[in-house]
């Protein structure tokens, strides 16, 4: 059988037997506590969502050529042939500067390496008629702030 003094126990917790009344407010209070959602964080006005952007000079062409030669335009297939040289030659210049920072035990790569990478990647005077228009666009730039 059940020993009599766990069951005193057990009538002391549940109590007389009938459920005391809550209070409506207590209630109310409650219910709200339970559906309440956490508070949402502030977003930027206007977010955007990042997209798969393949990185391309190709928009830069027609305004370019638009500089030099008014009335003429590309083929996508130009626009493509033209944005793999771009994508080449920076590499290529890149890398070289690269080196040449490395050999001269230094970190950062200064208009001073990309220029010498330039004259080297580059015959004759398509090097330097880079290395000028370089200059002056980098003049330009420096100026313009």
């Amino acid at each position: 059988m059940a020993d009599p003094a766990v069951e005193a126990s057990t009538e002391e917790t549940l109590g007389s037997g009938e459920p005391a009344k809550a209070k409506p407010q207590s209630l109310k209070r409650k219910q709200k506590q339970k559906h309440k959602q956490p508070p949402k964080q502030k977003q930027p006005a206007r977010q955007r969502r990042a997209k798969n952007r393949r990185e391309s000079f190709a928009p830069y062409f027609p305004q370019v050529l638009k500089c030099v030669h008014m009335g003429l335009s590309l083929s996508q297939e130009a626009v493509s042939v033209l944005d793999s040289f771009v994508k080449d030659m920076f590499e290529r210049i890149a890398q070289e500067a690269g080196h040449l920072a490395r050999s001269t035990q230094r970190a950062t790569l200064t208009s001073r390496e990309i220029q010498t990478a330039v004259r080297l990647l580059l015959p004759g005077d398509l090097g330097k008629h880079a290395v000028s228009e370089g200059t002056k666009a980098v003049i330009r730039y420096s100026h313009s702030e």
